[in-house]
């Protein structure tokens, strides 16, 4: 049985809106398109459950125009959530703007998913199941109200659950004595560079990924994703190692991140070793680059053919 990939994080909704650049300080500019897509964690949990992984999401939703709109894009991919809808308020929004190099700038306005209230964390930890794959990010950790619910019940899970942290941008404003205990628990951390540099104080991609994993438990180890060069692995006793990107043309970057986060829990749960796991994760981050979108994720007939006569294919696929 594959392993099941449980979000105890935020899925909200994306207002997304493609600009030529993005404009100075106190000025405007004309976007050129605009969609409102469901966002957050839904892109992790989509990409893993395209890999035909099961996925859960285990985070609080609202109702109203952003929350309605997020359960019908979870139920589209057979996503479940785990907590009932709330009624006094709705899900939060972010604005992603997109420039014409496919970069993404984001501001964030949460909503009902700042209310974490201990009774929620309960729910969420009878329903676990020894195997499961839970996703945290720095985005739940930063809030006043879930940051420490959610450190002391990550601290408390028993150790046949395997933890996966993304720290997300916010990372510099995680209370230490929040993220302290989440590390110590964490058996993977994913970061892109710059929130590697943010948590290790190293430039180089490489010194980052070997002393963040000195941060973590032994035994635990270290993504440092590096976009189109592809990411850096740590894993326990090993020097970290470059595992290559695939060339493509960039379209829209926005969720390539959560695309390569979930796709590699995907494939560490369905038994892959984490190395093939990481090429298999850079392979659906290159494809998910080049959709326009941030749930762009491939499925496995998709990351199949986008890999053509590459023996990675027969790695995962057979």
């Amino acid at each position: 049985m594959t392993r099941r990939l449980v979000l105890a994080g935020n899925v909200i909704a994306d207002l997304v809106i493609e600009v030529p650049a993005l404009p100075e300080r106190g000025g405007d500019v004309i976007g050129t398109r605009t969609e409102t897509t469901a966002g957050g964690g839904f892109n992790t949990l989509v990409a893993a459950r395209r890999l035909g992984t099961e996925a859960v999401f285990a985070g609080l939703h609202g109702t109203g125009p952003h929350g309605d709109p997020v359960r019908e894009a979870l139920a589209a991919e057979h996503i479940v959530p785990l907590l009932p809808a709330r009624t006094d308020g709705d899900t939060g929004f972010t604005v992603a703007l997109i420039d014409a190099g496919g970069e993404r700038t984001f501001v964030t306005s949460f909503g009902v998913e700042a209310a974490l209230a201990p009774s929620d964390v309960d729910a969420v930890a009878a329903q676990l199941r020894p195997g499961d794959l839970l996703q945290l990010s720095g985005y739940g950790l930063v809030l006043p109200g879930n940051g420490p619910l959610l450190s002391t019940f990550t601290a408390g899970l028993p150790t046949d659950v395997t933890v996966c942290l993304d720290p997300a941008p916010l990372v510099a404003d995680i209370p230490e004595a929040v993220l302290s205990p989440v590390l110590a628990r964490t058996d993977w951390l994913s970061a892109n560079a710059r929130e590697a540099r943010l948590l290790s104080g190293h430039e180089d991609p490489r010194a980052a990924a070997m002393a963040l994993r000195n941060r973590l438990a032994p035994g635990a180890g270290v993504l440092v994703r590096a976009d189109k060069d592809g990411c850096w692995l740590a894993t326990p006793g090993e020097a970290p190692v470059h595992v290559p990107g695939f060339p493509v043309e960039a379209v829209d970057s926005n969720g390539a991140g959560d695309a390569h986060v979930g796709s590699f829990l995907a494939l560490l749960g369905q038994g892959q070793d984490p190395l093939t796991a990481a090429r298999g994760a850079n392979a659906a981050a290159a494809y998910a680059v080049t959709g326009s979108g941030p749930a762009t994720a491939p499925d496995r007939a998709e990351l199949a053919r986008f890999l053509g006569d590459d023996p990675l294919e027969r790695l995962l696929f057979g």
